[in-house]
């Protein structure tokens, strides 16, 4: 028997061009809906002439490729620059826009509200966003599913762009805050075990581990080699693709790198990205040569080239959940050394398809990419089970998932109503 097709509403903090692993994952998750034929409204983040030119002009994919579907429609709020990251978008207050309202017009089975946190400010503590939980005031008064899907470790970013000392000042009431926020929500999905185990213990309510961030695992491919952007440099390369941002943990590959050049005199070291810390970035890169390249951003074709070409994918960021890129390397065939954090324990398996780092250790970090370089044979069965190890989470498998919870809870939803007598049309 044929499921009913749903009616999603799906609230976003970030979407293109706005770019980040978020906007790109919440992208490829709207173009899976509509292909199997759910309804889908997505509610987006406005671009307007506040921001700097280059994030307006990114050739990245976004509502122009989903356009074309009859069952998609869409609602860009009013933005403004985050504070602290010129490029990143902020909702203007609720008095500018209703989500209320629009759900109104649009009457969705359920409500899926990912990156929430940055839309009620948690990001900046409360100084920035919107101000109140997304979709609950519709979804209380009607019955409607609301989930939260996350994605960032809201807590590891406060620390970071608040410092160690604020920090420590509201760690008690921060188990407080968590509780408040995921009690918005009848469900709160993590596609990381470590995060949902972090986030329990910080009294997060109704969690629960679902796989529903994948990536593409036929466009991510070894074969990409043949979009090689530096064909003609045979140097032993180390890659790193992301925002260029302090949670990132960017500059501590600076002070990695001269402890790899040590053992490996011509390593490169190939920064793809853009951000708030670009400058200072390249000015420290500077005395190192050519031994560094800060690339800029990458799309399309030349980024898949990058991720084929690399011998190593580097991450030092201690904040991520479930990171993106992370799987894009491994999935492109490429051994990845990161520092442990949550989730990545769940993308490396130490010695199989790369190692993990201790965090903010620069030595201990540069002799497991040491290790690696100066093995061919442990490189060589790296690079064969990279992409093995991470194909269960290609991106239909890992939506398949999350479509088969969103049929539970709207089935479940309506055996209620049957049972009070009172199903709505």
């Amino acid at each position: 028997m044929t499921k009913q097709k749903l009616r999603i509403a799906l609230f976003t903090g970030l979407y293109a061009p706005f770019l980040t692993g978020v906007s790109v994952a919440v992208h490829q998750r709207v173009r899976w809906l509509l292909e199997q034929g759910h309804e889908v409204f997505l509610i987006h983040p406005q671009i307007s002439d506040r921001y700097p030119k280059n994030v307006g002009d990114r050739p990245m994919v976004g509502l122009n490729e989903i356009q074309s579907f009859p069952n998609f429609s869409a609602y860009a709020f009013p933005t403004e620059p985050l504070l602290f990251y010129k490029s990143l978008p902020q909702p203007l207050s609720y008095r500018h826009w209703s989500d209320t309202k629009l759900l109104e017009k649009f009457k969705p089975d359920l409500i899926l509200v990912e990156e929430a946190a940055q839309m009620r400010g948690l990001y900046s503590f409360f100084l920035q966003g919107y101000g109140r939980p997304i979709g609950v005031e519709y979804a209380k008064r009607t019955g409607t599913p609301i989930i939260s899907l996350f994605h960032t470790d809201i807590v590891a970013y406060i620390k970071y762009y608040f410092g160690d000392k604020f920090f420590n000042f509201v760690r008690p009431i921060i188990p407080v805050l968590v509780k408040q926020f995921s009690e918005s929500y009848d469900f709160n999905y993590f596609s990381s075990k470590e995060q949902l185990t972090k986030y329990e213990e910080l009294k997060c309510q109704r969690a629960e581990y679902v796989p529903y961030q994948g990536i593409d695992c036929e466009k991510f491919h070894p074969r990409n080699i043949c979009y090689n952007p530096i064909p003609n440099d045979n140097r032993p390369t180390i890659l790193f693709v992301g925002r260029i941002t302090p949670e990132k943990n960017v500059n501590q590959l600076l002070d990695i790198f001269p402890l790899i050049a040590a053992k490996i005199p011509d390593v490169h070291l190939v920064i793809v990205g853009s951000g708030p810390l670009d400058e200072e970035i390249r000015e420290r890169a500077k005395k190192f040569g050519s031994g560094i390249t800060i690339w800029g951003e990458s799309h399309g074709t030349e980024l898949l080239g990058w991720f084929a070409r690399a011998d190593i994918f580097v991450n030092p960021s201690v904040t991520e959940n479930f990171c993106t890129t992370n799987n894009e390397a491994l999935a492109s065939g490429t051994p990845l050394v990161a520092v442990v954090a949550p989730s990545t324990s769940e993308q490396v398996s130490p010695g199989h398809n790369g190692f993990l780092a201790q965090p903010n250790n620069p030595t201990d970090f540069a002799q497991k990419v040491i290790a690696i370089l100066e093995n061919p044979d442990l490189k060589a069965d790296m690079t064969r089970h990279a992409r093995p190890s991470i194909l269960e989470f290609d991106w239909s498998a890992c939506m398949q998932k999350l479509e088969d919870k969103l049929y539970q809870i709207v089935e479940g939803k309506q055996k209620v109503e049957v049972g009070r007598g009172n199903i709505r049309r």
